[in-house]
């Protein structure tokens, strides 16, 4: 398969592109710097999501089977340019005609408001625990992080294309299992850590997975 990977040197983007390499697939990596890439078989496009038109991205995407996007702000102070780059990666696709996309999302943007909807007061899969102490003081240290995630699952919801939000708990950098559990539309019930490589595994699995089309899937151990 013909894949296009952002943010292809990120903590979890990485993980993508090195299990994507190995599945065998012919691979476009979208990076800002090159420079951190190790030696690698995939074809390297260098663009600025926070900054990147959808011309400029039109080479990478263009003749891809699917798209995966790693993108998420490295900081809350940087927090803003996700949905901007999601946007611009959305109109490329639809400018070349691709359809699939995977994107990187978390899980407590489950229950944070958006410009096209409002807060959800408590997600079924979160538990007490979660829901009422461990997400709410998330949320108010770094509501810019989650806004700006947000703000990108409502450019997916509104691009036409056949779209799925990975919603993962906190991230580890453990070895990959391959095995995890995942929930459709909701968090996974007592779901406290994954690792980034299962997440990269699942990102990719998705592709073979039509039931996950148009829908925000929750990931856990």
């Amino acid at each position: 398969m013909k894949l296009t990977v952002f943010a292809a040197t990120g903590r979890v983007g990485r993980h993508v592109l090195e299990q994507a390499l190995s599945a065998g697939h012919d691979v476009t990596a979208v990076v800002r710097d090159p420079g951190k890439l190790p030696a690698t078989q995939a074809r390297v496009v260098t663009a600025d999501l926070a900054k990147a038109t959808p011309a400029a991205l039109l080479p990478a995407v263009q003749g891809a089977d699917a798209v995966l996007s790693a993108l998420g702000p490295p900081r809350n102070s940087e927090a803003g340019s996700t949905w901007v780059g999601t946007r611009a990666i959305v109109q490329a696709m639809r400018t070349a005609g691709v359809r699939r996309l995977i994107a990187l999302s978390a899980a407590p943007v489950a229950t944070m408001p958006g410009p096209g909807r409002p807060a959800v007061a408590h997600d079924p899969g979160d538990g007490v625990f979660l829901g009422r102490v461990v997400y709410p003081l998330l949320k108010l240290f770094l509501r810019r992080t989650y806004a700006d995630l947000a703000q990108m699952e409502d450019v997916l919801r509104d691009s036409g294309l056949d779209w799925t939000s990975v919603r993962p708990v906190q991230l580890t950098d453990k070895p990959m299992t391959g095995s995890y559990r995942t929930e459709i539309g909701r968090n996974v019930p007592r779901g406290r850590y994954i690792s980034r490589a299962d997440v990269a595994h699942y990102m990719l699995s998705t592709l073979e997975l039509p039931g996950t089309v148009r829908q925000a899937i929750g990931v856990a151990d």
